[in-house]
């Protein structure tokens, strides 16, 4: 998923076994999670706002205020980095009922028996990272401002799509905004949820949940706010939780 990137995290713990969860994913193409988990409020990491040493406790906060999905996001770092926070995100999104979805890195699914995958336009082809995690665990796919895409996307095994960025970034300036229109056409011809990202704030998300969105995936807004609990359950109210 495309959202703010800071620099980067680096958390090791050699020696580290794979760890086998008991949460699958299932969806409208078949995998054996309801889909009604993907909704609500998406908590996208960052490495410069979500750093090694506060991670857990900002996510713990973010999940006690209602997030349904919390996405480990870092392209900088590499799997090992990434190993030991990634099982204990798993860990604790396990332990309190969210969705744990891992971004571009499909090994690091499996080594942790993540629930899912996102992936962007450059990253891993959809085909192949399904090929990858197995049909059991979900894919969710950034399909920008594109409907063809997101109908592709679909048909070939998405569990999700994500529309974006709908309103400019503080940290990504030059992402193309998005007519926030596209979620009304996005609920007409896909079946599967569909979140929106982008420059989104407690204030302006409302519209786009009117419009359709299942999901809204924030970063800064949520990450910055001086109390993380209490930001995301103003954006959990907004889907009438």
């Amino acid at each position: 998923m495309a959202s703010d990137s800071g620099g980067t995290s680096s958390i090791r713990k050699p020696g580290d076994a794979a760890v086998t969860g008991s949460i699958h994913a299932s969806s409208a193409n078949g995998n054996t999670m309801g889909t009604k988990r993907l909704s609500g409020l998406y908590a996208v990491t960052d490495p410069a706002l979500t750093p090694p040493d506060r991670i857990l406790k900002c996510v713990a906060k973010a999940i006690a205020g209602g997030a349904q999905i919390v996405q480990l996001r870092d392209k900088a770092a590499t799997d090992r980095d990434l190993l030991f926070v990634a099982r204990a995100l798993r860990d604790l999104c396990q332990g309190r009922g969210a969705v744990f979805i891992v971004n571009d890195r499909p090994e690091l699914v499996l080594d942790v028996d993540a629930d899912g995958l996102h992936i962007g336009r450059d990253d891993i082809p959809p085909d192949e990272a399904r090929r990858i995690i197995g049909p059991d665990k979900i894919l969710g796919v950034s399909c920008y401002g594109d409907l063809d895409r997101a109908a592709d996307m679909e048909r070939r095994g998405a569990d999700y799509v994500a529309f974006g960025s709908f309103f400019p970034s503080p940290t990504k300036p030059a992402a193309p905004v998005v007519d926030p229109a596209i979620l009304f056409e996005a609920k007409r011809r896909l079946s599967i949820p569909i979140c929106a990202i982008g420059g989104i704030t407690a204030e302006n998300a409302g519209m786009l949940v009117e419009r359709g969105a299942d999901m809204v995936a924030v970063v800064s807004d949520l990450w910055r706010a001086p109390d993380i609990e209490a930001r995301a359950r103003s954006y959990v109210r907004l889907f009438g939780a």
